[in-house]
């Protein structure tokens, strides 16, 4: 015996906590520590974010939810049992012929014992009914918002990625722009220490190189926050390391978008979720409109009644009885609670209706204002990439007429000055494109959340 239970327990134990496993399997591990491109990102937080995990088990939730409103439908059964003993037995009067007078008697057993079965049907019932045909609604309901949460996540950790991509090239600009002013300090510090220029141009170089490593030194900073809150984005603890991949010439050609896309109010999510709150306030209205009909249902019982005034014996005859019918209830009146809440949901109805016109002229104010930006954003980038080619060959000819003693370092200067503004401003430009973007996306309704 005691070999058996050694055997049993990690099957209980198995038992016990399968639940918890089965959750944890459904967990996505962590990525390694390696460079992740954007798809990546976006395919472990569509895993991992702890909203969308929410929404999934709020969908789970409003399905076990239909379940049990859908199980009145189904007979419900029902056990019982009593027992009964008297220590005193009840007394009631009977006439005597022989004197014409009541005479009190005792009557009954002194013990009692009864099992019932007890069941019942519905065969119409408003409420169910309501729960049965708004169960269609309720599911496309509880998928609208595990999608709409999709979405918000793909658009947030889009975002944020580029965001730290633009940190990231920033400070690769002041990297190389610290190695053109040291150079360029170091040039004109020899010059001055063999008397050919005075101290101004060393110390401008100075200045110059100074500011470039503040600006490296906030875009390090700034790097490491945006990085912290795209992980919070992605669901990755903050403990795990994390590195971006991605392709400058793979972004510039996904920075490409065909505004000629007209705008579908039906593609948004917000305005189907409306809809579907339109459908189920219709169902609404419909309850309390058939409020007058009556709630039918049939029912049976069966009792094995025991009775014995020896307890011993108690069970030694049955005595069983059965019955079935049926049972309506039809309510008269309510003190008009039925059609004032039938007004009520026609005027929550009504407000629906405002809501849904609203949210289409917002949805349409909002694709303007995401196509006007992308229009906007998508000119400054190719303005800003056509300043950089010009701003490198420009401080290619000065750099080179300066080494030649031709231009003062002043011009120097203002050229070095001049590209590293123009890569600023390309990369920039680039990748506010690219979250304009994702905004047009999301305003037209295509953005797509399948990673």
């Amino acid at each position: 015996m005691k070999q058996t239970q050694l055997a049993l327990k990690p099957l209980f134990r198995l038992l016990l906590f399968f639940p918890f496993y089965a959750f944890a399997q459904s967990v996505a591990p962590p990525p390694p520590a390696s460079t992740l491109t954007l798809s990546q990102c976006l395919n472990y937080a569509l895993v991992n974010q702890p909203v969308v995990r929410q929404a999934r088990i709020d969908e789970e939730t409003t399905e076990a939810d239909i379940r049990i409103a859908r199980a009145a439908w189904l007979p419900q059964l029902g056990l019982t049992a009593s027992g009964q003993h008297y220590f005193e037995l009840p007394t009631t009067f009977f006439p005597n012929p022989a004197t014409g007078l009541n005479e009190p008697r005792q009557i009954g057993v002194r013990n009692t014992s009864t099992l019932g079965l007890a069941g019942t049907q519905v065969i119409y019932n408003n409420e169910v009914n309501l729960a049965s045909r708004g169960a269609r609604f309720s599911r496309q309901a509880a998928r609208q918002n595990t999608a709409n949460t999709r979405i918000n996540v793909v658009s947030d950790v889009s975002k944020a990625f580029y965001d730290v991509l633009l940190s990231q090239r920033q400070l690769d600009v002041f990297n190389e722009d610290i190695t053109r002013l040291r150079r360029n300090y170091q040039d004109a510090k020899a010059r001055y220490d063999a008397g050919i220029v005075d101290k101004t141009d060393y110390l401008q170089a100075e200045i110059s190189l100074n500011n470039s490593l503040a600006g490296r030194k906030q875009a390090q900073e700034s790097i490491k926050a945006k990085t912290a809150f795209l992980q919070q984005l992605m669901g990755l603890p903050a403990e795990r390391p994390l590195s971006l991949q991605y392709d400058t010439l793979k972004l510039e050609t996904e920075a490409v978008f065909d505004t000629t896309t007209g705008l579908n109010v039906a593609s948004r999510l917000e305005y189907q979720q409306l809809l579907t709150q339109k459908s189920l306030q219709r169902l609404t209205i419909d309850y309390y409109r058939l409020g007058f009909l009556p709630s039918i249902g049939a029912f049976g019982n069966y009792n094995a009644v025991y009775q014995n005034n020896e307890f011993g014996n108690l069970y030694a005859q049955r005595f069983p009885n059965s019955y079935a019918g049926l049972q309506a209830a039809l309510p008269i009146f309510t003190g008009f609670r039925r059609t004032q809440n039938l007004r009520r949901a026609r005027l929550q109805d009504n407000r629906l209706d405002e809501d849904i016109n609203s949210t289409r002229n917002q949805i349409t104010t909002e694709y303007a204002t995401a196509l006007a930006t992308y229009k906007s954003n998508f000119n400054d980038y190719l303005v800003g990439k056509q300043n950089l080619d010009l701003a490198r060959q420009v401080y290619t000819v000065v750099d080179l007429q300066y080494r030649e003693g031709i231009k003062a370092y002043i011009d120097l200067l203002v050229a070095q000055t001049t590209l590293r503004t123009a890569q600023l401003n390309y990369y920039t430009s680039l990748f506010q494109v690219l979250g304009s973007k994702v905004e047009l996306q999301r305003a037209l309704g295509s953005l797509p959340t399948d990673y």
